[in-house]
């Protein structure tokens, strides 16, 4: 079984009673909104793939202004031949502040769709369980920088 490590960060958006979520686009087409972020290059600082990241996504500037907390999860996905992977997804979610740049959705990446949500919708839409979390890092912001989540 292959160990797979994936480095990302996130950024929670709220203004005015909304929240900023992308539109994810899942390898097999399906999809669900997540929070503005994504997988660190090698050699970038976190802080800086937040900037860049929601800026990729929804065309918004952002400048992160607190860090929420890190989210760890670990998942087990089939990979070719047969074999597995055992992957651990280690996510730094900050609070994000937009500074400029207008709403656009990115075009050649993993997401296909940026929009605004009222706070109290954000449960009944179809979203990836980061969107939880961050939403839970941003409402209590834990001094641990850690989600309070039954079973953990």
């Amino acid at each position: 079984m292959n160990r797979e490590l994936r480095v990302a960060a996130y950024a929670v958006c709220v203004r005015d009673g909304q929240v900023l979520l992308a539109r994810w686009v899942a390898p097999d087409g399906a999809k669900r909104w997540t929070l503005p972020g994504g997988g660190m290059d090698h050699g970038e600082d976190p802080y800086d793939t937040v900037i860049r990241e929601v800026e990729e996504e929804t065309g918004y500037a952002c400048d992160p202004v607190r860090l929420l907390g890190v989210d760890s999860v670990t998942r087990r996905y089939p990979r070719r031949l047969g074999t597995f992977a055992d992957f651990q997804g280690l996510r730094i979610v900050y609070e994000g502040r937009i500074t400029g740049g207008e709403l656009r959705h990115e075009t050649t990446g993993s997401t296909d769709l940026a929009a605004w949500h009222p706070l109290d919708e954000v449960a009944r839409l179809d979203h990836v369980e980061l969107v939880d979390t961050g939403m839970e890092l941003w409402r209590t912001k834990p001094a641990v920088g850690r989600a309070a989540f039954p079973g953990r």
